[in-house]
């Protein structure tokens, strides 16, 4: 890729399409990314910009490996996994929480050791913590809702939007741990070399979103 361009990992998915869109309307979009192909990285010479798509939970690691220079990335990854990079914004997109779920019958027995499955042990093991909670972690990829249903878990540490799989599932919120929504970041590296472009589409950003 050519070096002069400002390389952008955007999450498959609703949330980079939504951001998409916000770098379109400032002036940096790529025709070439609406085509309908195979493609995986799309240029805009004219733009100076450079997209590419990945998988959600891998964009911090492009951008903090160098392989990207900014990205967008949801805040829960951010917190899980510490990537060695700079925030630049919060896009104010992508809103959710992360939050403690279980059976609507649920009681936390404190005499017992609680066991809690989650896709982030990280966020929840730095939780529970702070309230001085013993926990057994329970590291699941998949279906979490499944855990306190089959009693795999007593309840599940989970990102919640509107709350309607957990209530369709017999589950529901209980305590909020962190609210999440997309933000913006930068390779260190990058940052300090492309300062000027990347602090230009940042502070377009930020005043675009208000």
């Amino acid at each position: 890729m050519n070096n002069g361009m400002i390389n952008i990992a955007l999450p498959k998915g609703r949330l980079g399409e939504s951001v998409l869109e916000i770098f379109e309307k400032l002036g940096y979009g790529c025709p070439a990314i609406h085509e309908k192909n195979r493609k995986l990285i799309f240029t805009n010479e004219e733009n100076g910009v450079c997209f590419f798509w990945v998988k959600p939970s891998d964009v911090a690691i492009y951008v903090e490996r160098g392989a990207a220079d900014i990205g967008v990335v949801g805040r829960d990854i951010l917190l899980e996994y510490s990537p060695d990079v700079y925030e630049l914004a919060d896009l104010k997109t992508g809103i959710c929480r992360m939050a403690v779920a279980g059976k609507s019958d649920y009681y936390d027995d404190t005499t017992k050791t609680l066991r809690v499955a989650t896709k982030f042990p990280n966020i929840a093991r730095g939780y529970y913590e702070k309230i001085g909670r013993d926990i057994d972690i329970i590291k699941l990829n998949g279906s979490i809702e499944l855990a306190p249903i089959l009693g795999l878990s007593d309840v599940i540490v989970d990102i919640v939007e509107t709350g309607k799989t957990l209530y369709e599932n017999g589950l529901e919120p209980y305590t909020d741990i962190v609210d999440i929504s997309a933000r913006l970041v930068s390779n260190k590296a990058s940052y300090k070399f492309k300062n000027g472009k990347i602090k230009e589409i940042s502070e377009k950003i930020i005043e675009y979103i208000g």
